[in-house]
């Protein structure tokens, strides 16, 4: 692991993983998560010379929190971790609660974005003519109509999940995620990457829930770019049986990105999309961004 200093005063901490020199692949992991090192993604990077860096968003393990964040924030951070390994170009991929964060990486950091693709990633709340939380798992719908109501209401939800998540294994995460996995998320979540689902959830909450209560704000508010301005290419991939984030919310993404490079996969659940398709998803991100 290793720590860069912003010049706000802020930390955030960041692996690398791969060829001295590669382009880095910035991955955004979900919500809530923490930097954590998924081995076949790596190699899957590291055949293609890339190099894989994952990065603690604000106030998930050792980054300092900053309230108030938005989704937009997030392309400063990457940027200064970038200028940190000597990178100046990269592509960014991000999962779940990450997708938004790539797309803010691929229309606000021109010419250093070479591509993004958004992985089973939400779409605005605000996004017209898509009814956001139909088709969720129960403990979505709950978690966001909190984050909607605010602070208050959102931090003793979370509050009360936190403790479950810090002592999670690779066996129980299918249980503790409840009705948000569906059959064929719980056929994919075994062995090792159940362990690498589990062990970025503990270290999500291992400093506490600021990270995950600024994410949910985050993603309820004005992301603070325009989806229609993305410089940089895009695609967008989702799940038909995704409980997490539903098969919609790629649909909206997809209609609005401009010629964005669309894999809407009806088979493939939240978490098995993901794993299924990793040297897919790596392999179009270095044919698009050139």
């Amino acid at each position: 692991m290793a720590i860069v200093e912003l010049a706000d005063g802020r930390s955030l901490e960041y692996f690398v993983a791969g060829p001295e020199g590669g382009t880095p692949l910035v991955l955004h992991s979900g919500t809530p998560s923490a930097a954590v090192i998924f081995e076949p993604l790596a190699a899957a990077v590291g055949r293609h010379g890339l190099r894989l860096v994952v990065y603690s968003r604000p106030g998930y393990a050792g980054s300092t929190p900053q309230p108030g964040r938005t989704v937009a924030s997030a392309a400063a951070d990457v940027a200064a971790v970038l200028d940190e390994v000597g990178a100046e170009r990269f592509y960014a991929v991000g999962w779940s609660g990450g997708g938004p964060h790539a797309l803010a990486c691929a229309a606000l950091l021109p010419g250093r974005c070479l591509a993004a693709a958004s992985i089973a990633g939400v779409a605005p709340y605000t996004a017209d003519g898509l009814d956001w939380a139909a088709g969720m798992g129960p403990e979505n719908v709950e978690e966001f109509g909190a984050a909607v109501r605010g602070t208050e209401a959102l931090t003793p939800y979370l509050e009360a999940q936190e403790a479950e998540l810090a002592a999670v294994r690779g066996e129980q995460v299918a249980a503790a995620l409840g009705g948000l996995v569906s059959e064929v998320d719980q056929a994919a979540l075994t062995g090792e990457y159940a362990d690498y689902v589990a062990e970025s959830f503990r270290a999500a909450v291992s400093t506490g829930i600021a990270g995950w209560l600024d994410d949910d704000l985050a993603f309820v508010q004005e992301w603070g770019f325009d989806l229609e301005g993305a410089a940089a290419p895009v695609s967008i991939w989702q799940g038909g049986e995704d409980r997490m984030v539903p098969y919609a919310h790629g649909e909206w993404l997809a209609a609005r990105v401009p010629q964005a490079a669309v894999h809407l996969h009806p088979g493939e659940g939240h978490l098995s999309l993901m794993f299924n398709h990793l040297d897919d998803i790596v392999t179009e991100l270095i044919a698009r961004g050139g």
